[in-house]
């Protein structure tokens, strides 16, 4: 027996989107792999002038701006599949609810290749979006502006608490596990940090999830608007925000560096505008992918990341997996032998080779191998993962 409701068909997808979304996983893989560099026991780090600039570079480019992007457009689309399931008279709800109960499944199961997983904070904030799913953009806009203007003060405030735990990452009782060889120690030593790095902590925990709930909030707003559809209708739009964007990351940049320059760093006890800048240069970054691909630039490429972002949950559990067995004891246990610009250049390798195995299989294929678990999950039935051939199309309609 199969549903009456079915997922948005791969060829009715928005490119854009797509696009935008393998950008930011090659951020994410760069901000992984990189973080391995700091995962052993503390030691002076003499880095390259190579290293040095691969660090600014992805600082302003990359550093909080991809997961930060990734959130805005699991926002997306979470509103265009309350929309799909809702238009098929079905109940949103408990759809979704089942939806976040399997990303809490798959967020287990990265947790045993890497400390750092965010698919539990997607599905956790996913449930929560539940409340709002029938918001109208203004109220959407409200709350996700209102989220925006109280993050400096929600940080500064969040940081005053100090909460003992142990540096699971430079501990050495607890580095014997992740250098082990053995997988459940190995697994333990992730879900450890997981919990002392980032449940415990209300700079992660508070500051972190509203920062996320509000990119969730308006990349809602944005499926609302319809956005990615009229990038034409609104591309003086884009242009303005481009600059404005531009601007105030440039100016927040610069007086957040002047204070911590100049030592006036009590003031970060009552404003800390860090995420300002983080979501100024991500927008930055966003809408000038935007007007690219709305002006017909950079094809070939953009034809690659489309790719890649149909396909970005298997990537991102796929590099988790080989970080594992690059860095880590179950594997060749490099750890944080390397200098920066290894672990820069790695993740880039990795996710070029990503690009194009997702080329070829989305050739043959319907969807990435973890997408499609997912969504088979979530819908209760058994999608094609194969492509169907003209000729087996044409046999279908004979029969």
């Amino acid at each position: 027996m199969t549903n009456s409701y079915h997922p948005v068909e791969q060829s009715k997808r928005t490119a854009i989107v797509d696009i935008l979304r393998g950008w930011a996983i090659l951020g994410v893989a760069i901000g992984n792999y990189s973080d391995f560099l700091f995962i052993g026991a503390p030691h002076k780090i003499k880095h390259s002038i190579l290293s040095e600039i691969l660090m600014t570079f992805n600082r302003y480019f990359f550093a909080a701006k991809s997961w930060t992007l990734l959130t805005l457009l699991f926002g997306y689309g979470f509103a265009i599949l309350i929309n799909n399931v809702a238009s098929k008279g079905k109940n949103p709800v408990t759809f979704f609810a089942w939806r976040m109960i399997l990303l809490f499944g798959l967020a287990f199961i990265n947790s045993a290749f890497w400390l750092g997983d965010i698919l539990k904070d997607y599905a956790f904030l996913g449930l929560v979006m539940l409340l709002f799913y029938k918001c109208s953009a203004k109220t959407l806009a409200i709350i996700s502006g209102i989220l925006v203007l109280i993050i400096p003060f929600v940080m500064a405030y969040a940081n005053g608490f100090e909460v003992e735990h142990p540096e699971i990452a430079t501990n050495p009782e607890y580095l014997k596990l992740y250098h082990s060889g053995n997988w459940l120690e190995f697994f333990r030593f992730n879900l450890l940090a997981s919990f002392y790095e980032q449940i415990i902590i209300p700079g992660y925990a508070i500051t972190a999830h509203i920062v996320m709930f509000a990119c969730m909030l308006f990349g809602f707003l944005l499926q609302k608007i319809d956005f990615f559809n009229r990038l034409n209708e609104f591309k003086m739009i884009i242009k303005r925000t481009l600059w404005i964007s531009l601007v105030t990351a440039i100016t927040i940049g610069v007086c957040f560096n002047l204070i911590i320059l100049y030592k006036e760093v009590a003031v970060f006890k009552i404003f800390h505008p860090l995420y300002w800048l983080v979501l100024s240069s991500m927008i930055f970054i966003a809408t000038g992918i935007c007007l690219l691909y709305s002006n017909g630039k950079l094809k070939t490429i953009f034809s690659y990341f489309s790719a890649g972002g149909k396909m970005t949950l298997t990537h991102y559990i796929a590099q988790n997996i080989l970080a594992a067995f690059i860095f880590s004891g179950i594997g060749l246990g490099i750890g944080d032998t390397m200098p920066y610009w290894f672990y820069f250049s790695l993740a880039i390798f990795i996710f070029i080779i990503q690009l194009f195995i997702s080329k070829w299989w989305l050739s043959k294929y319907n969807y990435g191998p973890i997408e499609w678990l997912w969504r088979s999950a979530s819908y209760r039935e058994w999608f094609p993962l194969k492509k169907t051939t003209p000729k087996n199309i044409t046999a279908i309609k004979t029969t």
